[in-house]
């Protein structure tokens, strides 16, 4: 659950020693860059090729015409002529029979799919069908899957040409690759014979929120999922993503045979997803032949057996019937915009599969493959038409209508960049381009008879330098500033996996050039409410002038205090406290109108103060003592008072160098949570520049149990001198 988002502009030396790696890998990139500037040349390389497949036939018998060459050609795009880069003529009857060492098989895994290597020498590929059979089982019903299967296993068996390798991938739980390019009929029949019997792992088509024409099976309320049908479509079109970005170092053409139940689109929810995952297809060269493993259906108006009678009058006036006939064309319409846009064919209302393997031997038995670098530099993303002629009129010409165009970050729509973050998110490789750097600590966020929830602050620094700014404003007037802005997108999953909190949010930030921004660095702070239990936590940070993204992500551990016989929350290290007025803040940072703002980097200045915050929960009472505060909101126990003792130590070398006056607590002071609440003012002009270790005193005096956390802490020169480090750092 969310409770608090803001960022701040955090004074300071930046946060390079916390960052470590990332920040030096990334400023080494800067640095190579400003000398190759100071030179005097740059080298500018463009390998941005477009390919697309072109199927001669001639208009009377249908054959393939053979030895065209280059100059026959003119290809425009958006009726611009275009410049032929490569030219190229495949056909099966040049096949050399691969031996099967030279398929790439072995591993059959996700892995091996997205380090694309289904084809590890893509020349020995030429003159070859490459066809992969991708079963989306989250769609299919088992006798879908069954029908699918049989119509494989009799291509398999009869139709296989010496020339087809085939690959096997389904989509389940994940994406797996069951079965890399390979012409081994046993092989591909036993990868086959897996998917026999598999169930649905998806969701059903459901309703979206209205009880007219659904079952009346005496349910309380009728589910709206239509989220789960968007969640469940852009999965599937990723899934199509990934395996096209998988083929596409291989220039030969690729089908794709899509065996599905269905995909549904909810108006523009998914979108984003269906264009980005054509035009991947269209740019590995890849063809989609849908094919709707339902088969012929027949649509009952009031229903069948596998359902309970309708409710309202839908079953009587029409409308039922006509909502099942528009539920299954919008459950087709996208599979046959994935085939159309991708130069390819859709399958629907046939038991009969056969005619789809049909089509694609015949698309691929011959074709010419034409490339060229687009004259159009812009890089808005838009739509772009093809049209291919041919210097004689006694041929048709069979190619894909056109492709989208590349897109930089400025010229992205709100939904791909939305898509974008996402995919970030997902991905298992985290992103460098910006660095960050995370902090989560804990507090309990009741008193003891709740003491299962906890309230979760947490922040995120990213360095100012990273972040390119505009000029905006009346530079004439002296009025001008420096504006960005910066999208964050945090998850926090739980044990099982299962997404428990999310934050989106867009920070704006407005800076005079006075601040010295490339000084400081940006804090973003929000919170969860949490049970006890492990977690992951990931945030993915974006500045929104390039479109570079960062990630970080770490484990956190809320602690569950149930046996535990000193209940001690998170220490707070902070350097600033900002006003915050708010009344009924369950955020345990704010005090007295001050808000504790977490020093993540835990770098500090001479000139500043460090505050230290935390809490003692439930702490013992001496036995046989008098109460002197025997109030009500004191405490919850009968019995003597608290007496908990605490300081604070920082460590050089080995040997203390400073420790704060012992301080005494005889009474909980914040009721609300049951706590002794500890507040720590240290000026750092006491201490010399340098590394230490800062150890925190905590002893329940009452209760005979004790704990001394430690931090490691660095303090540096103030902002008007440089930092001198003690001997020995």
């Amino acid at each position: 659950m969310r409770n608090l988002s803001f960022a701040r502009l955090l004074a300071g030396p930046p946060i390079a020693a916390a960052l470590c790696f990332a920040t030096l890998t990334l400023r080494g990139q800067q640095s190579a860059t400003q000398a190759q500037d100071q030179s005097g040349y740059r080298i500018s390389v463009n390998t941005n090729i477009v390919l697309t497949n072109v199927v001669v036939r001639d208009k009377k018998t249908g054959a393939v015409v053979k030895g065209l060459k280059e100059s026959d050609f003119t290809i425009l795009e958006n009726g611009k002529p275009q410049k032929l880069a490569s030219f190229d003529f495949q056909t099966v009857d040049d096949a050399a029979v691969l031996a099967e060492k030279n398929t790439v098989s072995g591993k059959a895994t996700i892995a091996d799919l997205l380090e694309r290597n289904m084809a590890a020498n893509p020349q020995q590929l030429r003159d070859h069908r490459l066809i992969v059979f991708f079963f989306d089982l989250s769609s299919m019903q088992d006798e879908d899957v069954d029908r699918a299967v049989d119509s494989a296993q009799k291509y398999v068996r009869e139709q296989m040409q010496p020339a087809d390798l085939v690959a096997l991938v389904s989509l389940g739980t994940g994406l797996r690759m069951d079965q890399d390019f390979t012409a081994d009929k046993p092989s591909l029949l036993r990868g086959l014979e897996a998917y026999n019997g598999s169930n649905s792992d998806g969701f059903g088509a459901g309703t979206t929120g209205t009880a007219e024409g659904t079952s009346d099976d005496a349910s309380s309320f009728v589910t709206d999922d239509t989220e789960y049908n968007n969640l469940n479509t852009d999965r599937e079109l990723f899934a199509i993503r990934q395996i096209a970005q998988s083929l596409e170092r291989v220039d030969q053409h690729k089908s794709m045979l899509y065996f599905s139940g269905g995909l549904s689109r909810n108006g523009i929810e998914n979108q984003a997803s269906l264009r980005a995952a054509t035009n991947e297809a269209a740019k590995a060269n890849m063809a989609i032949y849908s094919v709707d493993t339902r088969g012929l259906q027949a649509i009952n108006p009031v229903g069948d057996a596998s359902s309970g009678s309708l409710r309202g009058t839908s079953a009587y006036n029409g409308a039922a019937t006509q909502s099942a006939f528009n539920s299954n064309f919008t459950s087709q319409e996208t599979l046959a915009t994935l085939s159309a846009d991708t130069g390819g064919k859709a399958f629907f209302d046939s038991n009969d599969f056969g005619p789809a393997f049909q089509q694609v031997q015949r698309d691929t038995e011959a074709y010419y493959i034409l490339g060229f670098h687009s004259t159009d530099q812009r890089r808005d993303g838009t739509y772009r038409h093809l049209t291919i002629k041919l210097n004689r009129s006694d041929a048709k010409l069979e190619y894909r209508p056109g492709y989208y165009g590349p897109a930089d970050f400025q010229h992205q729509k709100t939904e791909d960049r939305e898509l974008a973050l996402t995919e970030q998110m997902r991905s298992d490789l985290p992103a460098t381009d910006v660095s960050l750097y995370l902090q989560a600590l804990y507090f309990r966020q009741g008193d003891g008879a709740h003491d299962n929830l906890f309230f979760i602050p947490v922040s995120v620094i990213v360095p100012g330098s990273q972040i390119p700014f505009v000029k905006n404003g009346d530079s004439a007037r002296g009025k001008e500033t420096d504006k960005a802005s910066l999208d964050i997108l945090g998850q926090v999953r739980n044990g099982q996996g299962i997404a428990v909190g999310n934050i989106r949010d867009t920070v704006k930030l407005a800076l005079d050039q006075s601040q010295q921004v490339q000084r400081k660095n940006i804090q973003y702070s929000t919170g969860f409410s949490l049970a006890p239990g492990h977690y992951h936590l990931k945030f993915v940070v974006r500045e929104n002038q390039t479109g570079n993204m960062g990630s970080f992500e770490t484990d956190l551990n809320v602690p569950d205090w149930k046996k535990t016989p000193l209940k001690l929350s998170s220490v707070v290290m902070a350097s600033q406290r900002t006003p915050n007025t708010a009344k009924n803040t369950r955020n345990p940072l704010v005090r007295d109108g001050q808000e504790f703002v977490p020093n993540v980097a835990h770098i500090f200045r001479q000139d500043q103060h460090l505050y230290f915050l935390y809490e003692l929960y439930d702490p013992s009472k001496q036995k046989n003592a008098p109460d002197p505060a025997a109030s009500p909101g004191l405490g919850r126990r009968e019995g003597g008072p608290v007496h908990v003792l605490t300081s604070i130590e920082f460590l050089s070398g080995g040997s203390k160098v400073y420790e704060t006056p012992l301080v005494t607590a005889d009474a909980i002071n914040d009721p609300t949570r049951g706590a002794v609440s500890f507040q720590f003012d240290i000026p750092l002009a006491q201490l010399k520049p340098g590394s230490y270790i800062c150890q925190v005193n905590v002893i329940d005096d009452a209760g005979g149990s004790f704990t001394f956390p430690r931090m490691a802490l660095r303090i540096a020169g103030s902002a008007a001198s440089p930092p001198s480090l003690s001997p020995g750092q």
